[in-house]
């Protein structure tokens, strides 16, 4: 935004100031903050009906100048901004609070006025609706979404903290509450009550209006950890005052009951018993989102420093939740060689600092302080979850002990263990019928993928020679001692024999035989000392992507390389059972797994290997962070760079790391 269009925002309190994410967001938003005294033109900033916002009104009124309300947006952080979680988005209003039934808030007016007829926006809303319920997302995350809920057919009644500013807005007060759990009852007679308590309260930063000496026979208290979203799918009625709970209570497919006057009452969605009575359009789910979560709120991308839009936000906050979920008991990782150490501690270390042990004392350790045993996963251990690098990797070898910038979690098995099942595996099964906006965030990384020509390691090379004319066939070597050879092969499991049998399959065909990296630095077995007799060019320190795309069709054992030439277009044959075979995508000669029943497209083998199943963390913020944001990492060489000490520096690092527990 050029300085001319910028304003000048005089604010009086303390917090736009000292908290960076909220500074950086108003300043992206076009607002200079200032102190002192507003001129002409200038606006006063406060946040929403805080405590310190008659400061900023009374100065607004002398002066004259407007106010700007800020307040965070209605996806906020994985934890509580009373714990220093910062905002993943704000909501800059000139019209009002947009919970103050007082004034009509800019929110108020987009959904009175907005047409929010654009085909695009509201098939945008439903994407966003439907990934919110997938992600299990609220404004506050800290929740497990695999907590079961209670039996269904109760009424969820929603408590709220004493004396918030949405209640007072509204003339509520503790006699409102008493009057919602009244009518919960009386209207559903028999019906069990659950009053869902708030997140501050729950974290004990400030009371609610119910506590356990409301409970009853019939009544119960939902103070745990559990899904909003679970509690939702399980209610026959909601019942609120002004609680966003009643918002996604409307995009959970109910009509809540509302007792205060919010910003989503009034649009034809809610039973309101204390209408506004200036609002009179009716809304759909979808048109509501649109204006609330898409046109309404200025959303933040912290890996590049930005405002974002609305899916970009969602994919933000779902794989910081992802991380908490996972981490949030702790871990405890076992006989960790000590360069993988420090990834490990950068991955999974918070909340909780990783702590790493051998042997016995692992499992026991574990045990004993409640942590999760985590384990690598060419243990094939089946008393721990499974840690294995992912599929984008890095750029440069693991061997070289170069740092991962993804790494898959696996409670199941490990997803190149064909001898039984993987989380990826369930993951791809249950992808058959994918929505969308998935398929088409699936889409879209392909594009970018193939566009900057990545592959799993991304290493320096030398150009690709000239090759001769005809079918060729890429036929990739292997690591043989790999665990993917060894648990995902059977009949052909080393490199001459994959190199015979194309030979013998295709005698008319140009065979190029790329050897393994790791097999190439001298670093792993699988060399093929008579390569040349089989194939007609021998690629060595040669771009993979280049050599896909130099050919017509791959075959191979298990290599991840057959996963990138699907990428492409390209034909790939598997002799072995890779996470890629097996879903109707490849020429199969390996027996068949029954397990592997889907039939699915390249896009949604994608959103399962690429989006679902690992996790990444972004080098430069350190926060964990979407596939998308390490493809940018990589394509323009956003990362740390590794000098000639760094395996002795990898060693060292992790041994630090190992005692991390001790001072964090």
């Amino acid at each position: 935004m050029s300085q001319d269009l910028r304003q000048h925002l005089y604010v009086y309190n303390g917090g736009f100031l000292t908290k960076g994410r909220v500074k950086r967001i108003v300043e992206l938003a076009g607002y200079d903050i200032k102190l002192g005294a507003p001129g002409d033109g200038d606006l006063v900033g406060v946040w929403g009906h805080s405590p310190t916002s008659p400061r900023g009104e009374a100065i607004a009124e002398i002066t004259n100048a407007p106010i700007l309300r800020v307040e965070d947006s209605f996806l906020r952080s994985v934890g509580l901004g009373r714990d220093g979680y910062p905002p993943i988005g704000l909501n800059f209003d000139l019209g009002g609070a947009h919970y103050d039934p007082r004034t009509r808030s800019d929110l108020e007016v987009i959904l009175s006025e907005n047409p929010l007829d654009d085909t695009a926006l509201l098939d945008q809303a439903k994407a966003g609706i439907a990934a919110l319920k997938t992600d299990h997302l609220s404004k506050y995350n800290r929740f497990d979404p695999t907590l079961p809920g209670p039996e269904p057919g109760y009424v969820l009644v929603v408590d709220q903290t004493r004396q918030d500013a949405a209640i007072k807005a509204c003339g509520a007060d503790s006699n409102t509450f008493k009057e919602m759990l009244f009518y919960a009852q009386t209207e559903n007679p028999g019906a069990r009550i659950i009053i869902k308590t708030h997140p501050e309260t729950v974290a004990g930063h400030r009371k609610g209006y119910f506590t356990k000496k409301d409970c009853t026979a019939q009544i119960s208290l939902a103070d745990n950890n559990i899904s909003p979203w679970v509690l939702l799918e399980g209610a026959i009625a909601v019942y609120t005052v002004s609680s966003q709970l009643g918002f996604e209570a409307i995009l959970a497919g109910h009509k809540p009951v509302v007792f205060g006057q919010p910003f989503y009452c009034g649009w034809g969605l809610t039973d309101d018993r204390k209408p506004v009575q200036r609002r009179q359009r009716t809304l759909t789910r979808a048109q509501l989102f649109a204006g609330a979560m898409i046109l309404y709120p200025k959303w933040y991308d912290p890996f590049h420093d930005r405002l974002c839009t609305f899916e970009e936000a969602a994919a933000t906050l779902a794989v910081a939740a992802t991380a908490w979920r996972d981490d949030r008991a702790g871990w405890v990782a076992a006989d960790m060689r000590l360069w993988k150490r420090k990834p490990l501690q950068q991955f999974f270390g918070t909340p909780k600092p990783v702590i790493f042990a051998d042997g016995e004392k692992a499992t026991t350790r574990a045990a004993k302080k409640g942590r999760r045993l985590m384990r690598w996963a060419n243990t094939g251990a089946d008393d721990a979850i499974l840690v294995e690098d992912g599929f984008l990797r890095s750029r440069g070898l693991g061997a070289d002990l170069i740092h991962p910038l993804s790494l898959v979690l696996d409670d199941t098995g490990i997803y190149y263990d064909a001898t039984r099942p993987s989380l990826l595996e369930n993951l791809i099964n249950a992808s058959e019928n994918l929505d969308d906006a998935a398929r088409a965030r699936a889409t879209a990384l392909i594009a970018r993928i193939t566009e900057a020509r990545l592959s799993k390691y991304n290493l320096k090379t030398k150009p690709l020679p000239e090759l001769p004319k005809g079918r060729r066939l890429l036929v990739p070597g292997q690591v043989e001692d790999d665990a993917s050879i060894k648990l995902g092969t059977s009949e052909v499991a080393d490199n001459l024999t994959l190199l015979e049998i194309a030979r013998k399959a295709n005698p008319a065909a140009v065979i190029i035989y790329k050897p393994h990296p790791d097999v190439e630095a001298g670093l792993r077995p699988g060399h093929v000392p008579n390569a040349a007799e089989l194939a007609d060019v021998i690629l060595t320190k040669t771009d993979p992507i280049d050599a896909i795309e130099a050919v017509d069709e791959v075959w191979t054992m298990t290599s991840l390389l057959g996963f990138e030439a699907l990428l492409r277009g390209k034909k790939v044959t598997c002799l072995g059972t890779p996470f890629y075979a097996g879903w109707g995508l490849t020429d199969d000669r390996a027996m068949p797994i029954e397990r592997r029943q889907a039939r699915v497209d390249l896009a949604a083998l994608v959103h399962a290997t690429l989006i679902a199943y690992p996790r990444y963390r972004d080098p430069v913020t350190g926060l964990p962070c979407p596939v998308e944001v390490i493809v940018d990492r990589i394509e323009n060489n956003d990362l740390p760079k590794h000098g000639m000490f760094n395996r002795s520096l990898a060693k060292l690092q992790g041994l630090f790391a190992s005692y991390a527990f001790l001072w964090r």
